[in-house]
C-alpha cells in the first residue's frame, strides 16, 4: 500500500513538472534579435564599455584611447557627465573624511592628493592634443606644466578645503619633476590650494621608477613616520595601489591616459 502511495505522489509531481516545462507561458522568452542600432549608437555603446573598463582598471596596458572613441571622450570630459562624476567622488570622500575619529589628537591623520587631473585640470592641454588620442608626450606636457596655468578642479578644491578644515595633515604626492616645484607651488596657490603640509615631487634619480612603485615608497615613508593614511585621492590607479594603501582610496574619472 505504501509503495502505491509513493508511486502515485511521484507520478503526480512528475506530471506537474513536465506540464510546467511544456507550457510555453512559463518559460522566459528573449527577443530573437536585438533592437537595431545605427552606427552612432554602436560606437557610443562600445566607447562607454571601454571607458568603464579603463576606469575600473580592467583593461590591459593601453597607450591611447581607441580612435573611434575620440569624439566620445571629448564630449564626456567637456560635458556634464564628467563634472557629475567628479562631484560624486568629492562628495563621497568628504562624507568619509567627516567620519574619521581624531580623538588621538596627535596630528597624525593624513590625506594624500595627487595633483594632475586630481587637483589641477590639464584639459586645456588635452584640447590641443586629441583628448588622449595622441601618445602621451612627456616633453610637450612639461612645457604645459611650466606655464603654470592649469585651473583647479572645482569639486576637488571643495574637498581639499574640507579636508584642511577638518585638521588632516595634507600631503601632495605627484609624479611631477622636482625641477617643477616652484611653478607647481605658484600654480596651486593661484588655483586656490593652500596650507598643505608637504609637496612631494620626483627627484632626478626617481624619474624612471614606475609610478606605482614611486608612490608606494613615498607612502611607506609616511607610515614609518607614524602617519595614519586615512584618505588618498587620485585619477590614476597608480596613485592608489601598491603598499601602504590608505584606509579609503578615491578614484577620480580620467579616460584620457593611464600611467602604470
Amino acid at each position: 500500500m505504501m509503495i502505491h502511495v509513493i508511486f502515485l505522489v511521484v507520478s503526480l509531481f512528475s506530471s506537474a513538472f513536465c506540464g510546467e516545462l511544456s507550457d510555453p507561458s512559463s518559460i522566459i522568452k528573449y527577443p530573437s534579435e536585438e533592437p537595431k542600432r545605427d552606427d552612432g549608437d554602436e560606437v557610443n555603446l562600445h566607447c562607454t564599455s571601454w571607458r568603464f573598463a579603463a576606469e575600473t582598471n580592467n583593461l590591459a596596458s593601453w597607450s591611447t584611447i581607441p580612435a573611434e572613441c575620440a569624439d566620445y571622450v571629448k564630449d564626456y570630459v567637456l560635458g556634464k557627465a564628467y563634472v557629475a562624476d567628479l562631484e560624486r567622488v568629492s562628495e563621497e570622500a568628504s562624507v568619509f573624511a567627516s567620519t574619521v575619529d581624531f580623538s588621538a589628537g596627535d596630528g597624525k591623520d593624513a590625506w594624500i592628493f595627487d595633483i594632475d587631473e586630481t587637483l589641477l585640470s590639464n584639459l586645456p592641454y588635452y584640447i590641443d592634443h586629441g583628448f588622449g588620442l595622441e601618445l602621451f608626450d612627456h616633453s610637450e606636457f612639461d612645457k604645459w606644466v611650466e606655464r603654470g596655468v592649469a585651473p583647479a578642479i572645482a569639486p576637488s578644491l571643495k574637498l581639499y578645503q574640507r579636508v584642511v578644515d577638518l585638521g588632516y595633515r595634507v600631503f601632495l604626492l605627484t609624479g611631477r619633476k622636482e625641477s617643477h616645484r616652484l611653478v607647481t607651488v605658484e600654480n596651486l596657490i593661484n588655483a586656490g590650494f593652500q596650507n598643505w603640509d608637504k609637496l612631494i615631487l620626483r627627484s632626478p634619480d626617481e624619474q624612471h621608477k614606475m609610478a606605482t612603485l614611486y608612490k608606494s615608497e613615498k607612502r611607506d615613508e609616511m607610515v614609518k613616520e607614524g602617519f595614519r593614511l586615512r584618505g588618498n585621492s587620485g585619477d590614476q590607479w597608480s596613485d592608489l595601489l601598491g603598499s601602504s594603501m590608505s584606509q579609503r582610496s578615491f578614484k577620480l574619472a580620467n579616460p584620457m591616459y593611464y600611467i602604470p
